[in-house]
């Protein structure tokens, strides 16, 4: 990389040199101490610090940045890259914005919309809930028959034993489920409410535009 770099800053060096001799245009830099400095060609000093290309009138043709080093670029790359991404998300977010104006046209239909999707988290909360307590009289008539068998000075069967395990596994499973769905239910009551928020915000915003 190094390697390239600096093949690089040859190349262009001998591209500006050939250019500035045919058009009369030197070279004028500021060294570490502030000191300006000319030359008709093209010093290593100069391309370290910066330098302006100066036509015969004095004229400032043209401003080369100094040259970075790799830990230079990097950061430079860094802050580069933090910033596009700064402005994908700006860019997305007033996409979303405008995308939410344009699908609800009052308050009345984002709250209706808000509602159906809990109501839908609700269902799913419910048809769990149903399922757990099916799962749970298994394992209960299951641990039964296995009582009797205890009760009955008899073993216990590996098949009934193995079914009780797996049956704990099957309602641990459910209720494992119905905290996900319940917490998913609480997580779009507290979305609803920012969003609500929000989109009264912007319909200020747009009204004050109007006016």
């Amino acid at each position: 990389m190094r390697k390239f770099v600096y093949a690089a800053a040859i190349s262009m060096a001998t591209v500006l040199t050939t250019y500035a001799q045919g058009a009369g245009v030197r070279y004028h830099w500021r060294d570490g101490q502030g000191l300006s400095h000319y030359s008709d060609s093209l010093t290593a000093e100069a391309m370290k610090y910066g330098y302006d290309l100066v036509n015969d009138q004095g004229m400032v043709v043209r401003h080369v940045e100094r040259q970075l080093s790799p830990e230079e670029r990097a950061a430079a790359d860094k802050v580069a890259a933090e910033q596009a991404a700064r402005l994908r998300a700006e860019d997305a977010r007033k996409r979303a914005d405008l995308q939410m104006l344009n699908a609800y046209g009052d308050e009345a239909a984002l709250r209706q919309a808000q509602q159906e999707e809990i109501n839908s988290i609700d269902q799913q909360i419910s048809t769990t809930r149903i399922n757990l307590r099916s799962q749970e009289k298994t394992l209960a008539d299951l641990l039964g028959r296995a009582a009797e068998l205890e009760r009955a000075k008899k073993p216990v069967p590996k098949y009934l034993t193995d079914s009780i395990s797996e049956q704990r596994n099957v309602v641990a499973s459910q209720h494992a489920t119905l905290e996900r769905q319940q917490d998913r239910r609480d997580d779009a009551q507290k979305t609803a409410a920012q969003q609500l928020d929000h989109y009264r915000a912007l319909k200020k915003a747009q009204e004050e535009q109007r006016q």
